[in-house]
């Protein structure tokens, strides 16, 4: 792809890319590419192809693409957590489950409250095994990315698991469909993508900014951090410097700590969402729509679990 893959809207982007390095694509014939996650150890990553329920892997030895599960209860957002297994969001599983080291999968939250919980969509796990995910209705508004159904809960809140009890606790009640979330490199911020958008024309497609309360289990606040100039945010992280790198309708915006943003990445499809990952995670996995897309930057990711 050609040096216009850039666009550069503040010189502090500058800094964050090398024109040289283009955008390449890895893999395409997805239906909705989601959720990418890094396994550092084995040098692959995984990501969601939702509406054809499987889980595919890109092996950056070889670059060769296999399917790491199917069926997979249509698993849309993942992560890693501290000890290095894979935590899914599953549609029509309704539920986020662990896979364990010898490949049996846990489920780690299905209900809220006795009720089952609408189709857990994005999960972050934070520095104290807490682990933080999201609940809109997607995976049950139709049939596509899962199993249509009515939602037992009547709202899409953010969850919060307890690492020690399993307790889940809904810690956000006031976004219309929460989406994408992170937190800051000092967790003491948490990031949330509201997408209710897609259901009303005037409803939501910002980021929001959560403060951490002091015991590390609630949060507070919420004021708009960024408004989404093309389509809707979905998907985000972090890089070292407190850079935000969302998914956007025409490529990956690039947001500084102070909302301000400073650069996009340009893609030809829908983005979804990204991760870093590479020996070094300089390297951006971009999941858009049927592809996956990688570019490497001048800047590292934050290190997450």
């Amino acid at each position: 792809m050609p040096a216009s893959d850039y666009e550069i809207l503040d010189p502090r982007f500058a800094k964050l890319i090398n024109g040289n390095a283009h955008v390449s694509r890895l893999f395409t014939g997805c239906l909705w590419a989601e959720g990418p996650a890094w396994f550092a150890a084995g040098r692959y990553l995984v990501w969601s192809d939702i509406p054809n329920n499987r889980i595919l892997r890109y092996d950056e030895t070889s670059g060769n693409v296999s399917v790491f599960r199917q069926p997979c209860g249509n698993t849309n957002g993942h992560t890693v957590d501290r000890q290095g297994r894979l935590v899914s969001c599953e549609h029509s599983g309704r539920r986020v489950s662990r896979t364990e080291f010898d490949g049996s999968v846990t489920t780690i939250a299905d209900r809220w409250q006795g009720k089952r919980l609408n189709s857990p969509n994005d999960v972050v796990v934070k520095s104290d095994d807490s682990i933080w995910f999201t609940d809109p209705s997607y995976g049950i508004d139709t049939d596509y990315e899962g199993d249509r159904a009515e939602s037992e809960i009547g709202a899409c809140y953010v969850y919060r698991v307890d690492p020690g009890t399993g307790k889940v606790d809904a810690v956000i009640t006031d976004m219309v469909r929460p989406n994408g979330l992170a937190f800051s490199l000092d967790e003491s911020r948490l990031y949330v993508v509201d997408t209710g958008r897609t259901h009303v024309p005037d409803h939501p497609a910002h980021m929001r900014v959560f403060s951490v309360t002091s015991s590390g289990k609630k949060v507070r606040g919420g004021k708009v951090f960024a408004d989404c100039t093309a389509g809707l945010f979905d998907g985000f992280r972090l890089d070292e410097q407190g850079n935000i790198w969302t998914s956007a309708a025409d490529g990956v915006h690039c947001y500084a700590p102070d909302g301000t943003l400073i650069g996009k990445v340009k893609v030809p499809e829908v983005v979804a969402n990204v991760c870093f990952g590479g020996a070094k995670r300089n390297c951006l996995y971009i999941t858009g729509t049927t592809s996956l897309y990688m570019v490497r930057l001048m800047v590292n990711g934050a290190k997450t679990y």
